[in-house]
C-alpha cells in the first residue's frame, strides 16, 4: 500500500464536514483569541482522524455493495488497492489513538468523540437500515461536531445554532439519498437496501420541509433579541443562507449532484464564493 492509498482511505476531502467544529469558536466571540483558535484546530485534527478511522470501518463493512457502485467502487478497499487486512490494521490503530488523544486533550471532548464512535458503529451495522432513522443519525453526527467544538473552548453555544445544524444536516443527508436513488435507478436498493423505503417524491417532500425549516430557524436566530445584543445585525447574512440553499437544490435537481456534499463544497465555485462572502459578513458583524 502506498501513502496515496492510505490518504484516500481517510477520505480527507470529507474532513470539510468537520469545519463545523469551529462554529462555537466563531459565535462565542473568541475567534480573535489565539489559544481558542489553536484548541479548535487541534480538536478538528483529532476528530478528523477519528472520523477517518470509521470511514475505513464503513468501507470494510460495505465492500461488496461499494464494488457495485459506479463511484464507490474506486475507493481503495473496494478496488483492492488496500487489502481488508490492512484496512483492519489501520482502523485498529487510528481509532484507539484518536480516542486516546481526544481524552488527553479534553475529557468532555473525549466523551463526545466516544459517543461519535459508538454512533458511527451503530449506523454502519444497524441504523442505516432503518428508514428515516438513518438520516437522523447522520444529522446527529453533525450536532456532535458542534458540541465538541464548544467543549474544547468551554463555551455555551446557542440552541438555535444546534437546531440549524440538525436541520441543515438533514437537508444534506436527504439530498444524498435522493442522489443515490436517481443515480442507481432500479438498482439502488442493491447498493443500499434502505433505499427501497424511499422514493424521489418522498425525499423531495422531506427536503422541502427541512430546507424551509432551516431558513426559518436561521431567520429567527438572527432576529432574536439575544443575537442582536450579542452580535449585531445578523439578519444581513440571511440572503447568503437563502442563496446557499437554492444553489444546492439547483445542483441536486438540475445537475444531479448531492451524493457527496464535500465534493460540491470543494468544486462548485458559486457556492464557494457564497460561503466566503457569508464568512466575511459574519466575522465583520461579530468582530468589527
Amino acid at each position: 500500500m502506498i501513502v496515496r492509498d492510505f490518504i484516500r482511505c481517510l477520505r480527507i476531502r470529507q474532513w470539510s464536514k468537520n469545519i463545523i467544529i469551529f462554529a462555537a469558536l466563531i459565535f462565542s466571540n473568541n475567534a480573535n483569541q489565539f489559544q481558542y483558535v489553536l484548541k479548535s484546530f487541534i480538536a478538528f485534527i483529532i476528530f478528523s482522524l477519528g472520523a477517518g478511522a470509521f470511514y475505513i470501518f464503513n468501507d470494510i463493512s460495505d465492500i461488496d455493495s461499494d464494488r457495485e457502485h459506479p463511484i464507490k467502487k474506486h475507493r481503495p478497499i473496494a478496488s483492492g488497492c488496500v487489502s481488508l487486512k490492512t484496512g483492519w490494521i489501520l482502523f485498529f490503530i487510528l481509532g484507539p489513538v484518536s480516542l486516546f488523544l481526544s481524552f488527553w486533550f479534553n475529557t468532555y471532548f473525549g466523551f463526545i468523540v466516544l459517543i461519535y464512535f459508538l454512533l458511527q458503529a451503530l449506523y454502519t451495522l444497524f441504523l442505516k437500515k432503518i428508514v428515516i432513522v438513518d438520516v437522523f443519525t447522520i444529522s446527529f453526527g453533525f450536532l456532535l461536531r458542534v458540541i465538541a467544538g464548544a467543549f474544547v473552548i468551554d463555551v455555551v453555544i446557542s440552541n438555535w445554532i444546534l437546531i440549524c445544524t440538525i436541520l441543515l444536516a438533514l437537508f444534506l443527508a436527504l439530498s444524498k439519498r435522493r442522489h443515490e436513488i436517481t443515480l442507481l435507478d432500479e438498482h439502488a436498493y442493491e447498493h443500499r437496501i434502505i433505499l427501497k423505503e424511499y422514493s424521489p417524491y418522498l425525499l423531495d417532500q422531506m427536503i422541502g420541509i427541512v430546507s424551509s425549516a432551516t431558513l426559518v430557524a436561521y431567520m429567527i436566530f438572527t432576529l432574536s433579541e439575544v443575537t442582536t445584543v450579542k452580535f449585531g445585525n445578523m439578519v444581513l447574512t440571511v440572503p447568503f443562507v437563502l442563496y446557499g440553499i437554492f444553489r444546492y437544490l439547483y445542483l441536486v435537481h438540475i445537475k444531479d449532484k448531492g451524493g457527496q456534499p464535500e465534493e460540491i463544497l470543494l468544486t462548485d465555485i458559486p457556492l464557494q464564493i457564497n460561503i466566503i462572502l457569508y464568512g466575511i459578513v459574519v466575522l465583520g458583524i461579530i468582530y468589527f
